[in-house]
């Protein structure tokens, strides 16, 4: 499913000063999802749930060197972490505030290294925490599905380009016009979880 925000992390991973990446956002909006799409450009893939594998949770209990950190990750989920190489995504971040605070060390002592973080409730989560990682960790926000992204999602290239390239003084024939009312009532029917959106097109 195409996700308007997949663009926005192809750029960030190919910036030459770049930062850990914060994705925030509710549960189920796509956020895994996205990560795993952009870590198809990447020749190593490593994914760490802190909700699901509370055991790493032990990595980040010390002093948070971002060296140490990477060399028992690799060592537990058996996955080389090479800068520009690998890409590591720490999911349900929120689980785990030690690695949330871990980010910003990341940033200053492996600038090289595609770290991308996710998580649900997250502004709970970083209430409780003492500082925060500010200028070293680069936030991006995900919501569910526009209604754009629905009109992709059910294979209507076509009327969404259509549509994105008219405007009140240029409107769209009646048939199309119809056709784009039908689609909103689903949409505002169904909302825009993508898993729902999903199921709906096939």
């Amino acid at each position: 499913m195409k996700r308007f925000i997949d663009k926005e992390l192809l750029y960030w991973r190919e910036k030459t000063v770049r930062k850990p990446l914060l994705i925030r956002g509710a549960r189920q909006v796509g956020k895994t999802y996205s990560v795993r799409q952009l870590a198809k450009s990447f020749k190593y893939y490593l994914e760490v749930n802190f909700e699901s594998d509370r055991s790493v949770h032990s990595f980040f209990s010390k002093d948070l060197n971002p060296n140490e950190i990477c060399m028992n990750l690799s060592a537990y989920y058996n996955v080389p972490i090479i800068d520009s190489k690998t890409l590591i995504f720490f999911d349900e971040i929120q689980s785990c505030p030690n690695a949330i605070s871990a980010l910003r060390f990341f940033y200053e002592k492996r600038p090289e290294l595609h770290l991308v973080a996710a998580g649900s409730l997250l502004e709970f989560a970083l209430q409780e925490l003492p500082s925060f990682g500010v200028g070293r960790i680069d936030n991006l926000f995900m919501f569910p599905l526009s209604f754009d992204e629905f009109l992709l999602a059910m294979g209507e290239e076509n009327l969404h380009q259509l549509k994105s390239n008219r405007d009140f003084n240029s409107p769209l024939a009646q048939p199309l016009h119809s056709k784009l009312l039908d689609y909103i009532q689903k949409f505002l029917f169904l909302g825009g979880l993508p898993e729902v959106v999903h199921y709906f097109a096939e």
